[in-house]
């Protein structure tokens, strides 16, 4: 068996060619932005897996899923991928992108921006893509909560309103990335009452040339005790960096330093994704 720092799993990552101005959004200006350099800091960091997550910039899933391919043969398999759709493009949009995703059996999961398009989770125009993760059994990560575009807007990003897709389907696991920051409650409250959705705690972080970064570290990792505490677990809880935005191993930190059981850490750091996206 692998050591347990071989099996750490970092769920949110993003290795694309269209990622926005890397210099001015990078933790670090002189950043290795090459599956070389990713690979490098999971290595230092412990991390075996990182889940790559295609951007809402990527201008089509055909291109998503033939970048995430060649990430995933790149990394010799390290590099597990995940391809997003825009539900706003239309119902054809809809249906081209799981007629691609339906030809990728190396999907990890699908992924939903709302806070950066204009549409609910709930979006009826989604029915197809839950449909699709059910019946391939993907998780669907939605990201929730502050946006990097400055353009987005949030009211479409509140974690509440993944309640009800994840009442109505049942058979779909949910992830609500960072947390729903800033409305962490709402997110512990969600993984609280429904048992199928989820949570990583990527992307809580400025550049650490913040002028107050260890107090932010500081505040971010007393919300995500708080969240563990709500729940009352640490089962549907994920480790995750938003790397290029963090640091893969502050964000390690975040989660090494937390006030809980060291089997919980481990949980978090790779257990619980190895579960979740059947990386075993």
């Amino acid at each position: 068996m692998p050591p347990p720092e071989g099996r750490r799993v970092d769920v949110h990552v993003h290795l694309t060619r269209y990622w926005p101005d890397l210099v001015a959004t990078a933790y670090r200006p002189d950043l290795d932005y090459t599956v070389r350099g990713l690979l490098s800091e999971l290595d230092a960091a412990g991390v075996g897996t990182a889940i790559s997550i295609s951007t809402v910039e990527t201008p089509d899933v055909a291109t998503s899923v033939e970048e995430g391919r060649a990430l995933l043969r790149e990394s010799g398999g390290r590099l597990r991928t995940v391809s997003t759709v825009d539900p706003t493009a239309g119902d054809a949009a809809v249906a081209q992108a799981i007629d691609a995703w339906d030809q990728a059996p190396e999907l990890a999961a699908l992924k939903l921006y709302p806070g950066y398009r204009s549409f609910y989770p709930h979006d009826k125009r989604l029915d197809p893509v839950y449909e699709f993760a059910a019946r391939r059994r993907l998780p669907v990560m939605i990201h929730q909560g502050d946006t990097l575009a400055k353009g987005g807007l949030v009211k479409f990003a509140r974690p509440v309103e993944v309640d009800e897709v994840a009442v109505r389907w049942p058979d779909v696991r949910f992830v609500i990335c960072h947390l729903g920051n800033p409305w962490v409650e709402e997110t512990a409250e969600l993984v609280y009452k429904n048992a199928n959705v989820w949570t990583d705690c990527s992307g809580l972080l400025a550049k650490p040339t913040a002028p107050y970064f260890r107090e932010m570290f500081e505040r971010a990792r007393t919300r995500l005790a708080q969240l563990i505490a709500t729940v009352g677990d640490a089962d549907r809880v994920l480790y995750g960096s938003d790397w290029p935005l963090e640091s893969i191993a502050t964000a390690v930190e975040l989660v090494e330093t937390l006030p809980i059981h060291t089997e919980d850490r481990e949980r978090i750091l790779g257990e619980n994704a190895r579960r979740l996206f059947a990386l075993d």
